[in-house]
């Protein structure tokens, strides 16, 4: 699977409580790990076991080297469109509550940065099912979801906000996932041309439509312990299921909200990936 956009480096607190204005907390643990949207959704492919390539644009500053070992140990492989670019990463200051797993970021993204100078993509999708873009570095987002059109691969994307790329990248959208917060102006998604839109609303029922139909999904009631990343890891998962061409739209969704919800059980930034492996793999014995 090849999933296009940020990588940031992602310095994670946890702590009791949030501090307030000017106060100075002890965290009780802290973690380092490669993040954003693609890349999260990244690693969760791989841990699902399937075979997954970000695209970004990470750069040879110290700090890129963070973000390249969260990844090889995670099993993804990189290609790095800026491999000699010597400016930091965008990094994210994250602070995550213990007793409930909620979350605060102060984050960079990719916005100010210089278009990057891309390469023939094409080499990258023999045999992949599926895509998913970002959105982020726009001029790659288009050329991954422009390439992917033209060999039939569904492009699924991660809609967190409005983005100026939208407008060209919509009609080449087949999957808009997008979160409760996510406004576009008119005209709307399905008059833009995309097939499938799919809207989440953290532990509330994911809502879906088509142009023949329409929906929602219940998420798993857990005990969240961790809710950094989980959107991402839930686009991961959609993007996981998509790609196996075999389900319907309610069956992808429900499928996404058992990752996710395995993901928000396990405190850090990467500590479900081991028992998300084991669910999926679960998942496919019950199946046979």
């Amino acid at each position: 699977m090849l999933l296009a956009g940020l990588c940031t480096v992602d310095v994670v607190q946890r702590v009791e409580e949030f501090p307030e204005p000017s106060e100075k907390v002890q965290s009780l643990q802290v973690d380092v790990a490669a993040g954003g949207p693609a890349t999260n959704a990244a690693v969760t492919v791989a841990a699902l076991g399937a075979e997954a390539t970000l695209v970004t644009a990470l750069g040879a500053h110290p700090l890129a080297a963070l973000a390249r070992a969260d990844l090889e140990a995670c099993g993804v492989d990189l290609v790095d469109l800026a491999p000699q670019r010597t400016q930091a990463p965008p990094v994210s200051a994250v602070v995550v509550r213990d007793g409930d797993g909620e979350r605060t970021v102060v984050s960079r993204n990719a916005a100010a940065d210089k278009p990057l100078e891309l390469p023939d993509l094409a080499p990258l999708f023999d045999g992949v099912g599926a895509v998913l873009v970002d959105g982020h570095h726009p001029e790659l987002a288009l050329a991954v979801a422009r390439e992917a059109r033209d060999r039939e691969v569904p492009v699924i994307l991660d809609a967190g906000s409005w983005k100026p790329v939208l407008d060209q990248l919509l009609p080449l959208v087949h999957v808009a996932a997008c979160s409760a917060r996510f406004r576009a102006p008119a005209p709307d998604l399905a008059e833009r041309g995309v097939s499938v839109t799919i809207t989440t609303a953290g532990p509330e029922p994911v809502v879906w439509s088509t142009t023949e139909d329409s929906g929602q999904v219940p998420v798993p009631l857990v005990e969240a312990r961790d809710t950094l990343g989980a959107g991402d890891v839930w686009h991961g998962a959609l993007a996981y299921a998509v790609a196996a061409r075999d389900n319907a739209v309610p069956d992808w969704i429900g499928y996404a909200n058992a990752v996710a919800a395995e993901r928000v059980r396990h405190v850090g930034p990467r500590s479900w990936t081991g028992p998300v492996g084991e669910l999926a793999k679960s998942r496919e014995e019950g199946v046979r």
